[in-house]
């Protein structure tokens, strides 16, 4: 009976024992229905050098009761390495965009690894790894566009005011100069600044003669009869 009982404890005890490895096995193991990331147990290693983004970084929400983590975008400058999402009973599933996960965004359906018990936790918290640069030289390539633009604007309004003035003075005097030659070529003896017009004067010269010469005559006349009536 000694030995029936001792085997039986024996027994008893490998099976507990066995139990309680395969418990401590289940509790160990850390693992997901999603097989994008990689599940670890524990609690999440920080990001590299420190790079971890802001959530502000990204546009995302949680959905399914909270089970579940969609990054829609990522704002512009933003680079993300590394996507850790922490929830359950002790572990976080790793994303690293380009290994099994897209490598740009939009990321869905992002989670947690399962509870011991099967079940799929909320997502308690989650993180982003990457890197992140401004653009300041965009202000200082609009400012040094934008002075030298101003000064092209004045010289070229400037040039068009000198030449504007120089054929006004000059018309008048060639006018002038075009009139007195008319006057000064007129050599048909028609007198003055009178237009030549092909028309012969001369013909009133001798009528003012003949005139002069009739007057002179009627003058005498009537000198001679005032004497022979005296």
């Amino acid at each position: 009976m000694r030995r029936r009982s001792f085997r039986g404890a024996v027994a008893v005890m490998a099976l507990t024992t066995a139990a309680l490895i395969g418990t401590a096995g289940s509790a160990l193991a850390c693992y997901s229905d999603d097989n994008r990331p990689h599940p670890t147990p524990g609690k999440p290693t920080p990001c590299a050098d420190g790079k971890v983004l802001d959530k502000k970084d990204v546009v995302f929400e949680l959905t399914k009761n909270n089970t579940r983590l969609n990054i829609k975008s990522v704002n512009e400058g933003v680079t993300v390495t590394r996507i850790v999402v922490v929830g359950g009973d002790d572990g976080f599933n790793d994303y690293t965009p380009g290994k099994k996960l897209d490598k740009n965004a939009p990321w869905n359906d992002l989670r947690a690894p399962f509870n011991y018990n099967g079940s799929q936790p909320k997502v308690e918290d989650w993180f982003l790894c990457g890197t992140k640069t401004t653009k300041p030289p965009q202000t200082s390539t609009t400012t040094a566009t934008a002075t030298p633009t101003k000064p092209p604007a004045t010289s070229e309004t400037a040039k068009p005011t000198t030449p504007a003035t120089s054929p006004t003075s000059v018309s008048p005097t060639s006018s002038t100069t075009a009139a007195a030659v008319v006057p000064a070529g007129n050599e048909s003896g028609t007198g003055g600044g009178l237009a030549n017009t092909g028309f012969d004067n001369s013909w009133l010269i001798w009528v003012g003669a003949l005139l002069l010469a009739a007057g002179g005559g009627l003058l005498a006349l009537l000198k001679f009869r005032r004497k022979a009536s005296e």
